[in-house]
């Protein structure tokens, strides 16, 4: 059994986020919308990144450098201790992946150190 233990959860793609908070549809809907509002789609043309990044190439028709940016306010990965088999979390505290891209197969890092 995991006594005490660090848990890594770490997204392994750059248009990708792990995050820890509250699992309510509302919360989701409201991040959605949130997240759009800081970082929208479209126009495709707004980004930098849509022109000359990888995805620029003309056969690709999805452009995603706003996927990036909503992945750099969501963040990377989490850090989470373990005592006694079990999440040390908050009441309502959930792990959450989220894909803003959408187009990739989800992958995730699962490193625990410690007993």
């Amino acid at each position: 059994m995991i006594k005490r233990v660090l848990t890594l959860v770490n997204a392994q793609h750059i248009t990708a986020s792990v995050f820890i908070n509250d699992d309510e549809s509302g919360l989701h809907h409201d991040y959605e919308v949130w997240l759009e509002e800081l970082a929208p789609h479209a126009p495709i043309d707004q980004y930098w990144h849509n022109r000359t990044g990888e995805d620029a190439c003309p056969e690709r028709r999805d452009r995603v450098a706003d996927a990036h940016l909503k992945r750099q306010v969501m963040g990377r990965e989490v850090v989470v201790a373990v005592t006694d088999g079990r999440l040390d979390f908050g009441t309502w505290e959930r792990i959450f992946y989220g894909e803003f891209d959408g187009r990739r197969r989800k992958r995730v890092l699962v490193k625990i150190i410690g007993e």
